[in-house]
Parts: structure tokens; sequence; C-alpha cells
């Protein structure tokens, strides 16, 4: 997972890279600031059923597939209003010609989104890494190839549209990829490991009572893995979008080479988490608690040391890099970078706390701290963008984290491990072979 979600990193670093280098810094941020629309309601779309089926196949086992039915439909309502929203958003909101074409380009990336995360849910279930890491990069594979024959062939300035078609074109074969194997997995061909199979898996599929299970139903579980998806891309990306409407296309472009970067830094962590524990933390905090605690101590002890490590290479490296790979015109993502180096070890932290609530009431908790941070983090970005522009808007960043971590740190010991939440923190691992199994 870890060579997977490097591989996946390095991919949307170098499409990123050809970008930033074909376009001019507002050109690239006027595509930065759209894509950044489209991923913010991403997770609207999907509306959380990946990791609600992580979380209910945990629990229920084979019994869980009664929820796939109500779960595609559900999806395929939310994503069908999410669409329609942004379409409305795209006809009539307040944008240039330029910026309102792009929006339009990129809606089938919308659609495309919850299939990829379903196929990586169904991955998960089955622990087949090495095929989630594949599916995982092959996106990005398939974008920076596309783009790459865009560069080739333009004759002079890179055209704007082109590229968001190209990126829509990705989205149509993900698309088309993930439903053969969504249909695959709603016809029970599938494997769920942790849990013994049923000797008549066809009959669990063919007589379970979907009647009990309604869409709404789905809806009332799955709301809080959407939310959190949706507040943390708020604090996140957010300020891409307000310093092109509050500053200007080319501070948005800069800000969003800082983003880029620290983004392929995080997916080290999430892989770790997000694609490899978190099933299992569902299955442990069900039926082995105290390897849910063993694992969470050596995580965060594990976490913290690698979010220093990484800061300190950010730090030692990104000012020659920068002007390196991006160009000279970029150089002042290095003094933002300095800023968001610091949120590393923080945000590691973050990601391996926070992957202990997976219980329904911890995940209402979970979403209420991501969903006070992001309002801080936007008022903050509205006060601090027109006096100081994308420093204004790292620094924001940064308490966002701070103030993130400090409310997990106190949930996790009040209402998760108690006493044992803050202390015993260890990297070694009780395994006669050295695995978490």
């Amino acid at each position: 997972m870890w060579l997977g979600s490097l591989a996946g990193a390095g991919l949307v670093f170098i499409t990123n890279v050809v970008l930033a280098r074909e376009l001019t810094p507002s050109g690239y941020g006027v595509f930065a600031a759209a894509l950044t629309t489209i991923t913010l309601l991403i997770p609207l779309a999907g509306f959380g059923v990946r990791g609600f089926w992580l979380k209910v196949f945990g629990a229920e086992g084979w019994g869980a597939v009664r929820w796939l039915t109500r779960s595609f439909r559900f999806v395929i309502l939310s994503t069908t209003v999410t669409l329609l929203s942004l379409a409305a958003w795209t006809a009539f909101g307040p944008h240039d010609e330029t910026f309102r074409w792009l929006l339009f380009w990129l809606l089938p990336v919308l659609v495309g989104y919850p299939f990829i995360e379903l196929v990586s849910a169904k991955l998960q279930l089955e622990e087949r890494y090495n095929a989630l890491a594949l599916w995982r990069m092959m996106p990005q594979l398939t974008r920076l190839l596309l783009v790459l024959l865009v560069v080739s062939g333009a004759t002079g300035e890179v055209n704007l549209d082109t590229i968001a078609v190209a990126y829509a074109a990705v989205a149509f074969v993900m698309i088309n990829a993930g439903f053969a194997q969504l249909r695959a997995m709603a016809q029970g061909h599938f494997v769920l490991k942790g849990h013994l199979k049923p000797s008549d898996t066809e009959n669990i599929f063919q007589t379970t009572v979907t009647s009990i299970v309604r869409v709404s139903d789905v809806a009332r579980q799955t709301w809080p893995f959407a939310l959190t998806g949706l507040f943390y891309l708020v604090y996140f990306q957010s300020p891409v979008i307000l310093l092109k409407y509050l500053t200007s296309d080319q501070a948005a472009g800069i800000y969003n080479v800082a983003v880029t970067i620290m983004a392929a830094v995080y997916l080290l962590p999430a892989a770790i988490y997000q694609q490899y524990l978190l099933p299992k933390f569902h299955r442990w905090k069900n039926y082995d608690r105290s390897r849910f605690l063993e694992v969470y101590r050596a995580g965060n002890v594990g976490m913290l040391l690698l979010g220093v490590f990484t800061s300190g290479a950010i730090l030692l490296l990104t000012p020659w890099v920068i002007p390196l790979l991006f160009g000279k015109v970029y150089q002042e993502a290095v003094s933002l970078l300095a800023i968001l180096a610091l949120c590393a070890p923080v945000r590691f932290l973050v990601i391996s706390i926070g992957a202990t609530f997976v219980t329904q009431e911890h995940m209402r908790l979970k979403v209420l701290y991501m969903g006070m941070v992001a309002v801080i983090n936007v008022l903050l970005n509205i006060l601090t963008i027109p006096v100081y522009g994308a420093q204004g808007a790292a620094v924001s960043t940064l308490l966002s984290e701070i103030m993130l971590l400090t409310l997990f740190l106190l949930a996790v010991r009040k209402h998760v491990f108690g006493s044992d939440a803050w202390r015993g923190w260890s990297l070694r691992l009780k395994t006669s072979a050295g695995e978490i199994k």
C-alpha cells in the first residue's frame, strides 16, 4: 500500500508539475480552483457509503449484504442531486466564461468518484491490497498520460478546456471499469476476509429481506462519513478557491503548488489507516479490543515520528525543489511550505487518532469537531487572506490542524480508550511474526 501510495502521489505530483510549467501561474490557478470546486463536493456524491461498508461488514460480516442494494440506490440518488447542484452553480454562479467552461468539462469527475470509492471498499473488504493499490493508481496514471499527450500535441499555449476534457475522459474510464466490479459484488462474487463464508452464499443474496433496509436507513448511517470527508476538504483545499475570489488567480496557483506537495505527503498515513487498517479497526473494535488499543498506541508513535521526519524533509528540500521542478515563478510557494510543513506531524496524528472513531456515536462526535474546525478555518481565511494573502491561508490551515488534534486527543480519552488513551504509546506490537493480522 505504501508503494502504491508513493507511486500515486508521484503521478499526481508529476501531473501538477507538468501543468504548472506549461500554464502560467494565473492559468494554473484557474484550473486548480475549478478542480478544487469539484473536489469539495465529491464527498456528497458517494456520501460516505465506502466508510459505512467498512463499518457494517466489520460488525455484521456476511449479514451486511442486506445493505448493498439500498446502498447502490442511495449512491445514485446522492450523486444525481450533487451533480445537478453543481451544474446549477456552474451555469449561474459568479464566474467568468473560462471558469464556467472548466467547471462544465470537469463535471464527469464528480460522477466517477463514487465508482472509485466503492470499488476501493470492495477491495479493502477482500484485503486485496495489491489490486487496491493498482486501482487507486489507475486514474492518476491515465490522467498523467493524457495530460502529456495534450501538452506534446500543443503548438502554442496549452488550452485549459482540453486539459479538463482529458480529466473527464479518465472519469469515464473509471466509471466503466468500476461498474463491472460493483455489478459482480452485487451478484455475490466477492470474498469477505476475516469472516467465515456461509455455505449457501447465493441463498443469502437472494433471500435477504432487503425491504427491512430503506434508502433513508442508509442515509442515516452514512452521513457522518460523508461530512468528515467534506469538512476535511473545506479546511485543506478551500483556500485555493478563496484565494481566487479574494485575491487573484496567480495566488491560487502558487498556493496550489504547496497544497499539491502536502497532499502527496498525506497519502502515506492515509494508505496505512484509511486503506489498510480501517477495515481491521472495525473488526477489532467489536471482537479484539486489546489489539485495537495496541495498534492505536504503536500507530500514534509511528505517525508522530514519521510526521516529524517528513516535516524536516519538506523544510530542507523545497527551497531548491520548487524552482527546479515548477519554475522560479512559483518561488513564493517555498515560504508557504515552510508553514504548511509544520502541519505534517499534527495531521499524521490526527489521521491515526481519528481512525479509532469507528462507532456511530463516535463518528457523530468526529463530524461535530471537524465541522467546527472547518467553519473556523473558513472564517480565518476570510479574515486573513485579504490582508496577508496566501501566507494567511497557510497559517489558518496550521491553526486548524492544531485545534483538531487537540479536540481528538480529548475525545479519544473521554469516549474511546479512557485513561489508556494517553499512556503506553510504543512502537512495539506483540505479534510473533511482527505482523498485524
